[in-house]
């Protein structure tokens, strides 16, 4: 299949493929990923299909991800053409706490690396990795308007930080006179929902757009987990990062539950009435989610990511959309279930009440109860 449309990203008038290659499997450091020869592949396949919007980070294979990438690119004259993004944030020098976080002279230090790595002079969209809960928020901006201004990026995201970080970063860039936040990656996905929380509002009114990591859940919609026959607690089949630590998994991989296996079961129910395979309709599925720009898709063989690309050709149909809306719904904290329509109802006195606010991309009706 050939990208043959772009998104805007967020509220930037930048445009990114809807799917954006991730790079994090691109070498061996970490014990799974890709060879050189299999990663250039994996690259020249996207790029041939039209896309232009690749991810990789400073700490990806120790180096490895962006060495390479940048390697790819100039082989190939590519720079012009593709949208790179890279992150900074954490820590590769153990003992030196300066050669990691937010604060203006770690941005400064990874963002000359990661210049260096890619073999370019300038980054398309430079993200903070990982809120490091110190670093103030306006020195976050200042420095990041700073490298914009200077030439060394030219669009600020945002990743993994809570909403209000993110909210509190857009309000500062709007008086200051920052440049905004284009875009926020965070883990999104039919068993990874929380996004929708803050995240989805914050998206659509103050423009940034939403790049998910870890579409399939770490591998769980594709379908090649599944529970253990032997019926034993946290036993699985299958092979994979996940399955090498289902019995004490760290915070991030404790995927492999009784619930994400329930909605593994309606998603394979749902691509057989579809007639598409499993990871092609969560992708298609969240596609379909407001405030998304791009989801970043990672591979370590051509077939994988040729599959994910061809979640682009179809359109789920609505009762496909609402059974796995349904299954994956997940629990809404505080103060989150206040703002279901039972609770809605009564605060609009048991009348309906549309938002049709061109700051959301879907229209929000509140309905009153039957009774």
């Amino acid at each position: 299949m050939t990208m043959n449309r772009y998104n805007l990203l967020g509220r930037s008038g930048l445009r990114v493929s809807p799917i954006a290659l991730g790079t994090m499997t691109f070498g061996t450091e970490w014990g799974w990923g890709a060879e050189e020869k299999s990663a250039l592949r994996l690259f020249d396949l996207y790029v041939d299909a039209g896309g232009n919007f690749v991810d990789t980070a400073d700490l990806y294979t120790e180096g490895t991800s962006e060495k390479w990438l940048g390697k790819f690119v100039a082989a190939r004259g590519l720079r012009d053409r593709l949208v790179i993004a890279t992150k900074y944030g954490y820590n590769a020098e153990t003992g030196n706490p300066n050669a990691g976080g937010n604060h203006r002279k770690n941005l400064l230090r990874a963002l000359d690396g990661s210049l260096k790595r890619l073999g370019t002079d300038y980054i398309d969209l430079y993200y903070l990795h990982t809120w490091d809960r110190v670093t103030p928020v306006d020195e976050v901006m200042r420095a990041m308007d700073d490298a914009v201004r200077a030439g060394k990026i030219r669009y600020v995201g945002l990743s993994d930080t809570p909403a209000w970080f993110a909210g509190r970063a857009q309000t500062l860039a709007d008086w200051r006179g920052f440049e905004p936040v284009a875009a926020m990656q965070l883990e999104y996905s039919m068993i990874e929902r929380n996004a929708e929380n803050e995240f989805a509002d914050l998206a659509a009114n103050l423009g940034m757009g939403l790049v998910p990591w870890s579409p399939l859940g770490m591998g769980v919609l594709s379908g090649k987990y599944r529970p253990s026959q032997s019926g034993a607690s946290g036993s699985v089949s299958g092979s994979g990062r996940l399955a090498s630590v289902a019995s004490a998994p760290p915070p991030g991989f404790d995927k492999l539950t009784e619930r994400n296996f329930r909605i593994v079961a309606e998603l394979e129910a749902v691509a057989n009435l579809a007639g598409k395979p499993m990871a092609q309709v969560a992708l298609n599925w969240l596609h379909q989610k407001r405030g998304v720009s791009s989801i970043i898709v990672g591979a370590t063989r051509p077939e994988q990511l040729q599959e994910s690309l061809g979640s682009l050709d179809f359109m789920l149909a609505p009762e496909l959309i609402s059974r796995l809306d349904a299954v994956s719904e997940p629990a809404r904290p505080f103060p989150y279930y206040m703002f279901a329509d039972g609770h809605q109802a009564r605060i609009h006195g048991q009348v309906e009440v549309s938002d049709k606010s061109a700051a959301y991309a879907a229209p929000v009706t509140i309905s009153a109860p039957r009774t």
